[in-house]
């Protein structure tokens, strides 16, 4: 078996947090990229540009029992991360997805559709008890895609909304401003 890392020219990872496409650990194929002929550019034809699909939200809020966390539940409104920092603990998560913990959990992104209508529907079960919801805990809620999907403001409208507790971990500067702002301040 042959080396399941697959490295790629640094012009073409500039900005990225990881430089292979490492082989997660469900993956029984591997894949060796190769210069078929049909590129007009070979930078082109291996150019890591970001992509992203919809899943739709089973369930707004995860749970966790770790006695060593200063919360037991959180959203994640994405799976996987543009900002792609080295040092990622989430990296492993995007295995159990069949993509790669390296270069694809970068850039090939998942945002959860119907977030913020599950989770109002969930915080208004008569059997939920709330508490400090942390939101981004295993991906940045913040990253640039956000722009452009809004589903981090979804939620924290309905959080607001409810007035529910909650903390935002994101490494966005961007955005830290707009959790200053009297929203979500009272």
């Amino acid at each position: 078996m042959q080396d399941a890392i697959t490295p790629q020219p640094i012009s073409l990872i500039k900005g990225r947090g990881s430089a292979t496409r490492l082989a997660h650990r469900f993956e029984r194929d591997e894949r060796e990229p190769f210069d078929d002929g049909w590129a007009t550019d070979a930078e082109e034809a291996t150019r890591l540009t970001t992509t992203w699909t919809w899943e739709e939200a089973k369930s707004a809020i995860s749970r966790n029992t770790s006695p060593d966390i200063g919360f037991d539940r959180s959203i994640n409104p994405y799976r996987g991360c543009e900002h792609g920092c080295s040092y990622c603990y989430a990296r492993p998560s995007h295995s159990y997805l069949g993509l790669s913990p390296g270069l694809d959990f970068e850039t090939r992104l998942i945002a959860k559709r119907g977030l913020a209508e599950r989770l109002r529907h969930e915080l208004a079960s008569p059997r939920y008890q709330p508490g400090l919801m942390a939101l981004g805990t295993i991906t940045d809620a913040y990253q640039p895609l956000d722009r452009e999907l809004r589903l981090t403001r979804e939620v924290l409208q309905v959080l607001h909304d409810c007035h529910h507790p909650m903390a935002v971990v994101t490494r966005s500067e961007e955005h830290t401003s707009e959790l200053q702002s009297p929203m979500f301040i009272s």
